[in-house]
């Protein structure tokens, strides 16, 4: 059986679909009253309430209220690889956006009001469904930095003789194990720590082959 993280990430990676005036109100007072008050505090009558909405009205958008929170991750997760793009598009080269990449992909999730705040206040809504769904949400992520890899390998921008999938795996996981456990070498709200991490340890696999 799948996780929520799982699900939602896997739903990131596919187009938006179509989304009436209603279910986006929806979603937007949830995204609200989960930042204030957490998942568990949160009922589907206060997000209706929030919305402006009759609590059927809530109930025939969203079947459920794990249905809406799955809605309000997902959504918040394809924000964040939109981020993504946008933020790495500066760079020139595969290893600056190796360096970009990795600061935006820590510091989106951490600084997301929902999503970091999930993880800082409700962690074992998100983490266990990060580290004991038999490597699913894992190989989520690893398929997404996988496919950047493999288009700066299309463009001749690494070498062919990159494992890229071994390389994003790395990766994912050193961005999980940060995101999971804190460090007290690292201090993760210093951006030039974690691009002199990144420079270190993740740009020189793109030039070993991993």
């Amino acid at each position: 059986m799948t996780s929520l993280l799982e699900r939602a990430l896997a739903d990131a990676f596919e187009p938006g679909g179509d989304s009436d005036e209603i279910a986006e109100r929806l979603l937007d007072a949830a995204y609200d009253q989960f930042c204030r008050m957490g998942i568990r505090r949160s009922t589907m009558e206060d997000v209706a309430r929030r919305a402006g909405v009759s609590r059927i009205t809530a109930y025939r958008r969203f079947a459920t209220k794990d249905t809406l929170v799955e809605h309000v991750v997902r959504r918040e997760f394809r924000r964040y690889f939109d981020q993504f793009q946008i933020d790495i598009r500066p760079a020139t080269t595969a290893a600056d956006r190796v360096v970009l990449g990795f600061v935006s992909s820590l510091q989106a999730i951490r600084r997301n009001p929902l999503i970091g705040g999930l993880m800082t206040a409700e962690p074992d809504l998100l983490i266990p469904s990060m580290i004991s769904d038999g490597g699913r949400t894992m190989a989520a992520v690893q398929r997404f930095v996988a496919g950047q890899l493999r288009r700066e390998q299309h463009a001749g921008t690494i070498s062919a003789t990159v494992d890229v999938d071994l390389v994003a795996e790395v990766m994912t996981r050193l961005c999980c194990s940060f995101l999971i456990t804190p460090s007290t070498v690292v201090d993760l709200d210093d951006d030039e720590q974690l691009r002199t991490v990144a420079r270190r340890f993740l740009v020189p696999m793109l030039i070993s082959g991993g």
